[in-house]
């Protein structure tokens, strides 16, 4: 007798033979496959709808590529790799993919092993022949693979030439909602905003408590159980597209508070649109958008001291960037979280992510491309100042690169602070790697072209390039200067301005004076004149270290 099979798929062989001869469909099948190969192999449900089907992963690619020509949309960028990687559990498929792999094996989402409903919202099981002319007119009706949908998707044009009309979400779900009341779906969190929103408009003093930080977050949470789980117009979204890109425009010029209760209200109508995710084609510019408000409210949060929060953010931002399939943008949101252990943790871990976003990146020109060669080396930079040997060649070696890639940038690409890479910000990381290599003289003389390219309403980075300059004077034996410009760096911002980013960096060189010059006079008033008002969240941890001490 031979001995029994050992291999997931010669297992797999034998049932689905077994399976057939007793006349079983593919989906009894596949459900015995996973029970037998999941306990020995780890065989995931999605995995075992293919092996049922006894196909390959390129017959599956092809069939999805097939059905995308059919509803005339452009090849998908799926293949055999990223299937694998469906397959084994690495990697989650979007919504869009999801949908056309339960069209392929003519199953719902939850047999593939998914928890989430389909964004088309109806059913995959086989159903009326004419509808499956409807959808897919140029799939033969007895494809092993083919995907027989009861209905066709909304936004489909159905009918004869002359006697078209389009399928609108109500149609295809049934609900006849003429005349009946609408909903806006406003929380509690929309509610806080606003009220926080109003209250800074009026003058009154704003204070980051819990309530308002609890809303922000909530909302956050929205946005991820919205993208798992809109019907927009194209003219609605250039509309939100050039909002946001006027946030980035603003983002330093606007109080950090003001401009998180702005963004967080558009970022919340983003959160409302996608709730409903009908048509597919328009779902990779609005999880842009979101992947994009996002990250701008993760920097917000950097600038605010509330690291848990901007990584949370970030996070989201990932999750949303994923779904759009843009390695540009991933790249772009992977390079500006490494900001967030750069001022608030382990310069090692921003020396990471910064070199992640290179990988991302790729090697054609962009914004992530030409950033994070000048993360790492400010990174490198940090490193080099707790004693790191190598640091220093390297931090100089990737400021080359990025300085190469930079001047490969269109106008388009540096004219943004926040989606962009602007000169003045290449000019300001420099100066700060070559100030923490203890070059103070380049790196003074670099910072000092910096600030001559920042508009005055840069506050922020501004500030910061002005407090570097202080590190140099107190590199050059000069602590008393140092602690002047450190200080009048701060008290020339008006106090909505203030921000923990920039208090927090000011007292860094005070620590710094007081370790070089312990009792040195002028340091208990120089903490005095930080002490004023300023914008910090209340959840920063103060036991969390500086990460840039100078």
């Amino acid at each position: 007798m031979s001995d029994p099979p050992r291999k997931e798929t010669d297992i797999a062989r034998q049932i689905r033979a077994r399976g057939l001869a007793r006349g079983q469909c593919p989906v009894e099948i596949a459900e015995r496959i996973h029970d037998e190969c999941g306990p020995l192999f780890g065989t995931s449900r999605v995995k075992a709808h293919r092996l049922s089907h006894g196909v390959a992963l390129s017959d599956v690619v092809a069939q999805v590529k097939a059905l995308y020509e059919v509803d005339g949309k452009p090849l998908p960028r799926l293949g055999e790799t990223l299937l694998s990687a469906y397959e084994s559990g690495y990697k989650r498929p979007g919504p869009e993919y999801l949908h056309y792999l339960c069209a392929v094996y003519r199953v719902e989402p939850d047999e593939l092993g998914y928890q989430s409903p389909c964004i088309c919202g109806r059913g995959h099981a086989a159903g009326p022949a004419a509808a499956v002319a409807a959808q897919h007119p140029a799939v033969p009706e007895r494809s092993p693979l083919a995907p027989v949908p009861d209905r066709p998707l909304e936004g489909t044009v159905v009918g004869q030439p002359g006697d078209q009309h389009w399928i609108s979400v109500s149609e295809l779900r049934g609900a006849d909602r003429a005349g009946g009341p609408v909903s806006i779906d406003v929380g509690e969190e929309d509610i806080v905003l606003r009220r926080t929103l109003l209250q800074l408009l009026a003058g009154a003093g704003v204070a980051l408590d819990g309530q308002f930080l609890g809303a922000v977050d909530n909302l956050r949470r929205k946005m991820d159980d919205t993208l798992v789980s809109a019907t927009v117009s194209p003219t609605m979204l250039d509309q939100w597209e050039e909002t946001t890109l006027g946030y980035g425009r603003q983002y330093q010029a606007t109080p950090s508070l003001r401009m998180l209760c702005d963004v967080l209200l558009d970022f919340s109508e983003v959160r409302r649109m996608a709730d409903k995710r009908q048509p597919v084609e328009l779902q990779e510019r609005l999880c842009r958008i979101a992947a994009q408000l996002s990250g701008l409210s993760g920097l917000i949060m950097i600038n605010l001291g509330d690291h848990r929060l901007a990584r949370s953010f970030f996070r989201t931002a990932r999750t949303a960037a994923d779904e759009t399939g843009d390695r540009h943008l991933r790249a772009w949101v992977t390079v500006r979280e490494s900001l967030v252990p750069m001022y608030y943790g382990d310069p090692r871990e921003a020396l990471h992510l910064a070199r992640k976003a290179q990988d991302l990146a790729g090697r054609s020109p962009g914004v992530a491309a030409a950033m994070a060669p000048a993360v790492e080396a400010r990174a490198l930079g940090l490193l080099a100042m707790r004693g790191r040997g190598d640091a220093a060649p390297s931090a100089r070696r990737a400021l080359v690169r990025g300085r190469a890639v930079f001047d490969q940038l269109s106008a388009e690409q540096t004219g943004d602070l926040a989606f962009g890479f602007t000169d003045r910000q290449m000019a300001f990381y420099e100066g700060d790697t070559f100030t923490n290599l203890g070059d103070h003289r380049h790196g003074d003389e670099v910072l000092s072209r910096a600030l001559t390219l920042y508009s005055p309403t840069d506050r922020v980075d501004r500030t910061l390039v002005r407090l570097d300059r202080a590190t140099c004077q107190l590199h050059a034996g000069n602590p008393d200067g140092a602690l002047h410009a450190g200080r009048d760096a701060i008290l020339d911002l008006p106090p909505e301005h203030r921000s923990d980013i920039l208090v927090h960096r000011a007292r860094q060189i005070g620590a710094a004076v007081g370790a070089k010059h312990p009792g040195f006079p002028g340091l208990q008033d120089f903490y005095e004149a930080l002490a004023g008002p300023s914008v910090t969240s209340p959840t920063t941890d103060p036991a969390v270290p500086p990460a840039q001490q100078v």
